[in-house]
């Protein structure tokens, strides 16, 4: 893979500095992108990968971008001081033609009117099947290219010429089918260190266990190591290393826990045995990480750290939203509740979790097995923090406030169907834990009160017309009342 490499610093500033009114116009336009609304600062390359030799016909560019944002008054500190806001780190794949087809206009970025490709049409290179393919084929062959390094799972079979087809529904990352066989999925923020999304599926292949997908291939970029053009995102050390994409089994066949869970609510239908049937998969795969990673302890220190900080992003919410201020005194006794029997020594057991489980990271193949995905964790919150050991009972709260969700979105609120769905979830976990997560009440109410803290945040920025969803949950668990509300 010598033809095409890293690119050294002159040519990479270069081709940047062409592409920077580009990028600054399309940037704020893609669903990934968090810094919608905010203005956009310098534009840093950490890393520009040719993958194709410079005589192709086309050209496919992978760019690690460092966006900055401008300096900022300080809220916390004097009035004429100011603050420099970090920049975050997006993974781009670029295809550079002399003309773009038809078929690829949806693509487009714009037209390079200077630096080393002036002329060249930029396009979004997922969109391309010709490129998406060479990504592929990249990840069947392992070995590095630049700072990229290609790895593989030697046992598992990946056929060349499967047809890639890029997912409609986009979030956070992007995500390539591979002719209804494989799917890639390419973070699009990334971070020093080994994304959970790849690390926890690995260590659950070891393990044997069948309720999560595999990974197949993967790769990474190499950063800080003394590539020449390059450097590392920020904080990074030296020979960093970056989680860029994963490539799993598509699970063709099998349906979203959500879309099944609405289509049988709207139906009138019962959700109890699949209810049930997901809880004992959460408490499979709890299992076999116990078994696959270490296992700490949580004793008063630790516990009360928790409980401060689920206080401190209490405080936060209801600063930035006024409907959450009612209830967050309320609130705020889940977790003096929980500082309060740590420090009456009650102690927990905290080990490698999902992180952001709910009703969309789950899929039913058609036989009724369940299989749990996107191990990433919430990509808000810091990659350390996402690889901390947590109780089990973080995953259970977020599976239980995706029930409420779930019970009203269809039509009136359904306060027994969510009831129920609850409570045949905890039954099915406790088949396989040998422990009901509702017996220990109050880890339970303060991890599903955090939640629910967060949701409020999360709807009110992004989908008000939600935010009265985990505002229900917030009077109800403000009360200590039962799994439900009344309304």
């Amino acid at each position: 893979m010598s033809e095409a490499a890293t690119r050294p610093g002159a040519h990479a500033t270069a081709l940047l500095a062409s592409l920077d009114p580009l990028l600054r116009e399309w940037l704020p336009r893609q669903r990934w992108f968090a810094g919608k609304g905010r203005p956009i600062g310098a534009l840093e390359p950490v890393e520009l990968t040719e993958l194709l030799p410079p005589d192709a016909p086309s050209r496919l560019l992978h760019v690690l971008l460092r966006v900055h944002r401008p300096l900022v008054p300080a809220q916390d500190s004097a009035p004429d001081t100011d603050v420099e806001r970090p920049g975050d780190c997006y993974q781009l794949l670029l295809g550079v033609r002399r003309t773009l087809p038809p078929p690829l206009a949806p693509a487009l970025i714009g037209r390079l009117t200077e630096g080393p490709l002036a002329g060249g049409t930029v396009y979004e290179a997922l969109r391309d099947p010709r490129l998406a393919a060479l990504l592929l084929e990249r990840l069947r062959i392992p070995g590095r290219h630049g700072v990229l390094r290609f790895e593989r799972d030697p046992d598992t079979e990946i056929p060349s010429g499967l047809t890639p087809r890029p997912l409609a529904a986009e979030q956070s990352n992007t995500s390539l089918v591979y002719g209804d066989t494989f799917i890639l999925k390419l973070f699009r923020r990334v971070v020093p260190g080994l994304n959970p999304d790849l690390e926890l599926p690995l260590h659950l292949a070891r393990q044997g266990c069948a309720r999560v997908p595999a990974p197949a291939a993967w790769f990474l970029a190499d950063l800080g190591s003394g590539t020449a053009g390059t450097a590392g995102p920020p904080g990074a050390a030296a020979d960093t290393t970056c989680t860029l994409g994963v490539l799993q089994p598509y699970l063709a066949a099998a349906e979203d826990g959500w879309d099944l869970a609405l289509r049988t609510l709207g139906k009138g239908e019962p959700f109890t045995g699949e209810a049930r049937a997901l809880g004992r998969a959460t408490a499979e795969v709890h299992a076999s990480l116990a078994d696959a990673l270490p296992t700490v302890t949580l004793g008063r220190a630790q516990v009360e750290l928790i409980a401060d900080a689920m206080a401190d992003r209490l405080t936060a919410a209801a600063q930035a939203v006024p409907a959450l201020r009612p209830f967050a005194p309320g609130l705020l006794t889940a977790f003096e509740a929980l500082a309060d029997l740590g420090g009456e020594g009650q102690a927990w057991t905290a080990q490698r979790v999902h992180g952001d489980l709910h009703l969309g990271q789950c899929l039913r193949a058609p036989d009724g097995h369940w299989s749990l995905i996107d191990f990433e964790g919430e990509p808000a919150r810091p990659l350390g923090e996402r690889r901390m050991p947590q109780p089990t009972v973080r995953d259970v709260a977020g599976m239980l406030r995706s029930f409420d969700y779930a019970a009203r979105s269809k039509g009136p609120w359904s306060p027994e169907w969510a009831a129920d769905c609850r409570a045949a979830y905890c039954a099915g976990y406790a088949d396989v834990a040998g422990r009901d997560p509702r017996t220990d009440p109050v880890l339970l109410r303060a991890h599903e009160t955090d939640k629910a803290v967060y949701e409020v945040l999360y709807e009110a920025r992004h989908r008000p017309d939600w935010l009265p969803v985990p505002l229900a949950a917030a009077r109800r668990l403000a009360q200590n009342g039962s799994a439900e509300d009344a309304h």
